[in-house]
């Protein structure tokens, strides 16, 4: 960080210089900052931390630790925000450095014809070495349906204003080694660049360093929509374009149909968030749309001003020339000029369609706005018609560079941007539904019913060409609330299109009524039309979540018995023939943990295709999985590729959702190139899983040991969380969760209710709390019993064998134990016994700590016996590299953050040490990149 420290590695490998030499640039610059503004006794004050805390780390000093902690409890509260701020501040710049050095590394690996597992081009290249050609692959996606959806859970600690500057430290780094790339021997320039270089970073250091890292008040819906969409405006307008470009010249310019789609919840999503609302969607459509025709305003512009053929020259399409007569444009130096005349008037169009949808108005106008364009396909033909002009007179050259790309993204993003999914927990539905009966007079207590009755009643109302509603009854604040959802979703698809909003998520789905009673909601307002038995159609896919183990193992159960129902499968057919099915890997795993968590979804993503095998033969219902990933291991994250390849054979076939929440999607997509590799990751497995995974079910063996596992698995970890006497107690002072809930990190509530229970709190404050404390208990516990367990049944030599064999030949255990490889890595006894020393009772301390540190070691042999790997990610030397070089700088944050929680808790008062911790927080979160 200052100009002395040297970097984490005692000696860096060639390959890693280049980072080595960023991360110090950066450090340096940064410990400037720090002396000017702070002052050196700030300065000096953070190396002493920094040394002390590597020394504990890297060499258990107790003198070290004795000595830090002194030093720590002698900090007032101001001095403790100055060094937490410092040390957050690099862990964000290290990132920075890294994700430099990762696209280095790749560019380095590329130009020496060593493309990466996760390329296109390998994936392609597997393709072809098994004899599926590209019109094969461009046929498999002109039916597939890949969408990464972006979701706002309460991870996401940095402000937009963070991620603003940090994207130009991105940019200048990238364009620093441009400079070092065409500097030439004795080149008198490039010294100078450099140097303009590294003053432009001193600027935007000090722009963090001077700018706010919290939030004062909590995050609103409309500022998470803010922050997503800042994502579109870096990464996704630009980039997809750019990866279909990629994808068709590898094959060849086969066609290639416009699959990868981005998705949404921002907006839409009010499960346990009360201040999402029809007035939040509709904000969200038009701050989307807006996004969108700007994006497309800035380029129409640039093409304008390329496209500067003259027609004494040039032929063009009589469709070329009729779209240029159509122009008031009377300007006499454009009058030989058909391309510019016909872009003025798209313009003004386009223009006018903004101010219509968003009120917004458009800078640099040559005609008035008018005339706007009604659909996005509208725009899109105007468009292909200037393309085919072009084509037809050999001006292909001119078409590549910017008109097929902006052809593409408005084929991916429409007027819309991205769909926006609808998300409301079941019971909110019932309460809805059963105040609409009794106002009706129909059923009085609709939610007494069993379920039998219930889909009986639903049926019949769905049956039934009248509405519900009556007119001037006085409905509750909460069934006003969910039926201006629906009617706000009619609305929006009118105005934006059909893919602005297509899928209405049902959380808890417990029960074939929960699917029914939304399909009610819809014909209330005129997103179902006609009845069941006659014709009807749903605008909004009923889309079942299935959360907990046990909701995962009645889920096929559930769809069966739905479509068994008269009349559903003909309704599904009509409105698209698409089912999806969400499976969420956030309570499962709170409920059972990691092993059986993915087991179950294992086998419940198995027990649905069959079903819908068997669909096919009479219905031919498209099935789609929604996997609800979150950034943490213990919540289904990791990387997107293997974990892709992981699912079980036939489930993918081209379709697949995918959720991307809290800081994970900054780590991903705040880079735009690194943004596009990601982007290309999913699609490569996608394609690989598809067309090249093996049609066969796992070996019976496999699974029986992996039931057996799950089994054990899940008795040590329930044995844990919730028989232990004294676990709740520990946790809550244990971990940083009390004072996660008062950070302004999301519009979400950390618990669906107001009480102190693990049952009741939300998956994702739960992973964050173990991310944050370094025990990391979601992603790794139980493993090492289970396959003690395993071990005892079988005897060690037959039950390792198998294992081992397990691991080798089965994409599902191998990617879950890289996963736990990780997180394993990540975790840290030492430091996590810091956070335990906060729990009061000192028995509860000692057995529930011990019980941790027990299954840890049980869980690091057990891997180490069926990887045949002793050291931590021997197979990942990247992510190796990467906390080599990061850790010892975050090391410091969670002392800190220990020590001001005490202080806290003890009742000090002091709100610097209550900024303190929540700066922690952001730090090690920023640190750690994947805790949410």
């Amino acid at each position: 960080m200052p100009p002395a420290t040297t970097p984490p590695v005692r000696r860096a490998k060639d390959n890693e210089r280049p980072l080595v030499d960023d991360i110090r640039l950066l450090g340096r610059i940064l410990g400037d900052v720090i002396r000017e503004q702070e002052g050196v006794p700030v300065f000096e004050l953070v190396e002493r931390i920094r040394k002390l805390s590597v020394a504990f780390r890297r060499d258990a000093n107790q003198e070290a630790d004795r000595a830090l902690k002194s030093l720590l409890k002698s900090l007032s509260g101001d001095e403790a925000v100055r060094v937490i701020r410092a040390f957050t501040y690099f862990s964000h710049l290290a990132n920075l450095a890294e994700d430099r050095h990762h696209i280095r590394r790749r560019q380095v690996h590329e130009r020496a014809g060593d493309t990466q597992e996760g390329s296109l081009e390998v994936a392609l290249a597997r393709l072809r070495w098994a004899g599926i050609n590209a019109r094969t692959v461009s046929q498999t996606l002109a039916h597939s349906y890949l969408s990464p959806v972006l979701t706002a859970h309460p991870t996401e600690v940095q402000r937009k204003s963070i991620l603003d500057a940090e994207r130009d430290i991105a940019r200048l780094l990238t364009e620093r080694d441009e400079i070092r790339a065409r500097a030439q021997p004795r080149d008198a320039l490039a010294p100078r660049e450099l140097a303009a270089n590294e003053s432009q970073l001193r600027a935007r250091v000090m722009q963090l360093w001077q700018t706010r890292l919290l939030r004062f008040t909590k995050l609103s819906v409309a500022d998470e929509i803010e922050t997503a969409l800042s994502y579109y405006e870096a990464t996704f307008l630009r980039e997809i374009p750019k990866l279909y470009g990629q994808l068709e010249q590898e094959l060849g310019q086969q066609p290639v149909a416009s699959f990868l789609r981005m998705g949404q919840w921002i907006g839409g999503d009010r499960d346990g968030n009360p201040n999402v609302s029809a007035q939040t969607l509709d904000y969200a459509l038009r701050r989307q749309c807006e996004v969108a025709l700007r994006y497309y305003l800035t380029e129409l512009y640039w093409l304008g001003s390329e496209l500067s053929q003259s027609a004494m020259l040039v032929e063009v399409s009589p469709a070329m020339k009729a779209l240029a007569e159509s122009s008031p444009d009377t300007n006499e130096h454009r009058q030989d000029e058909p391309y510019r005349r016909a872009i003025t008037v798209m313009y003004s169009r386009l223009a006018a369609t903004l101010k219509e949808y968003t009120g917004g108005d458009a800078a640099r106008h040559v005609l008035a706005p008018r005339n706007p364009y009604p659909r996005a396909e509208d725009f899109l033909a105007d468009l292909r018609t200037i393309r085919d002009s072009l084509l037809a007179s050999h001006g292909a050259a001119l078409v590549q560079q910017r008109l097929h790309p902006l052809i593409r993204a408005v084929e991916v993003f429409g007027f819309h941007l991205a769909t926006v999914d609808l998300r409301q927990s079941s019971d909110q539905h019932e309460l809805v539904v059963a105040e609409l009966l009794r106002v009706a007079r129909i059923k009085a207590d609709y939610a007494k019913l069993p379920e039998a009755a219930r889909r009986e009643l639903l049926l019949k109302l769905l049956s039934d060409a009248r509405g519900l509603k009556v007119m001037g009854a006085d409905y509750s604040e909460l069934a006003r609330k969910e039926l201006a959802i629906f009617e706000a979703a009619r609305l929006m698809r009118a105005r934006f299109g059909p893919q602005a909003i297509r899928h209405y998520i049902i959380s808890h789905t417990e029960t074939v009524s929960d699917l029914l009673e939304v399909l009610l909601l819809q014909k209330e307002v005129g997103l179902l039309r006609g009845t069941l038995d006659d014709g009807a159609v749903a605008d909004l896919i009923v889309v079942p979540l299935f959360e907990t183990i046990e909701d995962l193992r009645s889920a096929a159960p559930i769809m069966r018995e739905y479509y068994a129902l008269p009349g559903i499968a003909r309704l599904v057919q009509r409105s698209g023939a698409e089912q999806d099915i969400m499976l969420g890997y956030s309570d499962s795993n709170k409920d059972g943990g990691i092993f059986t968590s993915n087991w179950e979804l294992y086998r419940a993503e198995i027990a649905l295709v069959s079903l819908f095998d068997q669909l096919a033969n009479s219905h031919n219902i498209q099935l789609r999985l929604f996997h609800g990933r979150g950034g943490t291991v213990g919540r289904g994250g990791g990387p997107s590729y293997q974990a892709i390849l992981a699912q079980p054979p036939g489930t993918v076939r081209g379709q697949i959702r995918l959720t991307e929440q809290g800081e994970v999607i900054a780590s991903k997509y705040a880079n735009p190139e690194i943004g596009r590799r990601n982007l290309e990751t999913l699609v490569a497995a996608t394609l690989e899983a598809t067309l090249l995974q093996p049609t066969k079910p796992a070996p019976k063996a496999f699974l029986q040991a992996a039931e057996a596992l799950s089994q054990a698995s899940m008795k040590a970890y329930r044995s844990l969380v919730y028989e232990t006497p004294g676990f709740g107690d520990y946790f809550f002072s244990g971990t940083p969760i009390r004072e996660i809930g008062e950070l302004n990190i999301g519009s979400r509530p950390a618990s669906r209710k107001a009480n102190q229970s693990i049952e009741d709190l939300r998956a994702v404050p739960w992973s964050f709390s173990w991310a944050q404390c370094r025990l990391t208990i979601n992603g790794w516990y139980g493993f090492g019993s289970a396959v003690e367990d395993l071990i005892a049944q079988q005897g060690r030599k037959e039950a390792v064998a198998l294992l081992q064999k397990m691991y080798r030949q089965w994409p599902f255990l191998r990617a879950l134990l890289s996963n736990m490889d990780m997180v394993l890595a990540k975790s840290d006894l030492a430091l996590a016994s810091r956070y335990a020393a906060l729990v009061p009772d000192a028995r509860v301390r000692k057995r529930i700590f011990g019980a941790i540190e027990a299954e840890w070691q049980r869980t690091v042999d057990a891997l180490a016996l069926v990887t045949g790997e002793r050291q931590r990610l021997s197979s990942n030397p990247a992510l190796a590299r990467s906390i080599r070089h990061r850790f010892p700088y975050i090391d410091p944050l969670h002392h800190l953050q220990v020590e001001l929680v005490r202080r806290w808790r003890e009742g000090s008062g002091n709100e610097r040490e209550r900024i303190g911790i929540h700066l922690a927080i952001n730090g090690i979160a920023a640190g750690l990149r994947n805790t949410g």
